[in-house]
């Protein structure tokens, strides 16, 4: 069975996923409602659409912070241990409010400082992961913004915010850009050579959880979505710090662009036309790389594209094909390697049959979803054709078992588990092609 992780905005009512916010003043969000739309935030004021979930994280720490579920969120991210999936079909328009005093410096999107929410830029810049952040100094809150296909409607919900504490102190400045690592904050190693097993999860997990497992599990490698227009779960994590800690805990990082995917949607679909899919595979790996070098990940680390299974092959083969070697050669103009996460019954038989055609532009590592508890990268369990020669010397990866929760030390999270034997010195270095 094809192993789709689509998260569906129709999976379960709404009612049953969070508490809505109460009446009530919070101590942990400082949030009160004014009536059943309008709720009163660190002196802001705002009026949420009829069909928006009002989602208190004071509250409900473990709540996870869906992009595919219009939803105000109030107050900073907790475990969010009830996520679950990996890529959306449709992005929601989504709007997440917390205290600019603790809110993490996130290096996946970029941050923009404001003054006010009525100062909001009449043009944000593109964002290739369909999120930005508003630093607002003088309310002293942090604003990301979510949206499917254009920012409009939910930049609309922010910027008609009204402040009812008159004459509140500005916060803290942040600065505009995201952080990057410095040299002597690089890791010592991101990839280091891998044989064993691995796990992605939708969010990437608190320092104590990641501590407890390297501890307590069998896991040596941990994917984590850096990005992309169909990714599901926010990130509020994900830092430059977060990633020097977990390599210079010993694991080895999988970063994954979760980009357009082989179904039709506005704000997530690939083009069905190969030429246009070429130019989204351009696209990814601009947005891919910059976020990598967002993150202190260097040159010739490899990055995962996920590209989710599909069934009809005559539609779609073409431009995956098309769209993961664009992908790979503009990764390897920019001095990154590539490396794509496909289905063993579609993504995988299509780049197979392609192999001999282009081998220079296919991904440097395949990682196949086969969900048959086998944890190996034979060619049967990647589902390549027996004795090939396709991606052989440590170039494979296998997802065997699909969303489930998982326990250890005490600590819960929803994974999906891998086994991979990579070796990325194998592969030589990144920059293959002369630099555009």
């Amino acid at each position: 069975m094809t192993p789709f992780r689509t998260l569906l905005s129709g999976f379960l009512g709404a009612a049953l996923l969070v508490p809505v916010l109460p009446a009530a003043t919070t101590a942990a969000a400082d949030a009160r409602t004014v009536d059943a739309r309008t709720i009163d935030y660190a002196g802001l004021r705002l009026t949420v659409p009829p069909d928006w979930r009002i989602v208190d994280l004071g509250l409900d720490p473990d709540a996870c912070l869906r992009l595919d579920l219009p939803t105000l969120y109030l107050g900073h991210a907790g475990t969010q241990s009830r996520c679950t999936g990996r890529a959306v079909a449709d992005r929601a328009d989504t709007l997440h409010l917390e205290p600019l005093d603790g809110a993490p410096q996130r290096a996946d999107i970029l941050t923009i400082a404001v003054d006010s929410a009525t100062a909001l830029p009449e043009d944000p810049p593109q964002s290739d992961s369909n999120e930005l952040r508003y630093a607002l100094p003088r309310p002293g809150v942090m604003a990301t913004v979510s949206y499917g296909a254009a920012p409009d409607a939910v930049r609309r919900v922010l910027a008609r915010a009204r402040a009812v504490t008159p004459g509140a102190p500005a916060g803290p400045r942040p600065p505009a850009e995201p952080a990057v690592a410095t040299d002597g904050d690089t890791p010592r190693t991101a990839q280091a050579p891998f044989t064993g097993e691995g796990f992605d999860a939708c969010t990437a997990p608190n320092q104590r959880s990641m501590d407890t497992w390297r501890a307590d599990s069998p896991f040596g490698a941990i994917g984590i979505y850096i990005g992309g227009r169909a990714r599901a779960c926010a990130q509020p994590q994900l830092t430059a710090d977060w990633v020097r800690r977990q390599a210079d805990g010993g694991w080895h990082l999988m970063p994954i662009w979760v980009g357009p995917q082989p179904w039709n949607s506005s704000s997530t679909g690939l083009s069905t036309d190969p030429s246009e899919a070429d130019a989204q595979g351009r696209s990814a790996a601009d947005g891919a790389a910059a976020a990598a070098e967002s993150l202190g990940l260097p040159p010739d680390t490899v990055l995962y594209n996920d590209v989710e299974g599909y069934t009809d092959r005559a539609t779609w083969d073409a431009p995956v094909v098309s769209y993961l070697t664009a992908w790979t050669v503009r990764l390897h103009e920019l001095g990154y390697r590539s490396a794509a996460y496909v289905s063993a019954g579609s993504g995988a038989k299509a780049l197979s049959a392609h192999y001999h055609q282009a081998p220079q532009a296919m991904p440097d590592v395949l990682w196949v979803a086969r969900w048959n508890d086998s944890p190996s990268v034979s060619d049967a369990d990647m589902g390549l054709p027996a004795g090939t020669d396709q991606w052989a010397g440590r170039r494979r990866a296998h997802q065997f078992r699909g969303d489930h929760d998982a326990s250890y030390g005490g600590v819960t999270i929803n994974i999906d588990r891998n086994w991979l034997d990579i070796d990325p010195s194998v592969l030589g270095p990144g920059s293959l092609f002369p630099l555009s």
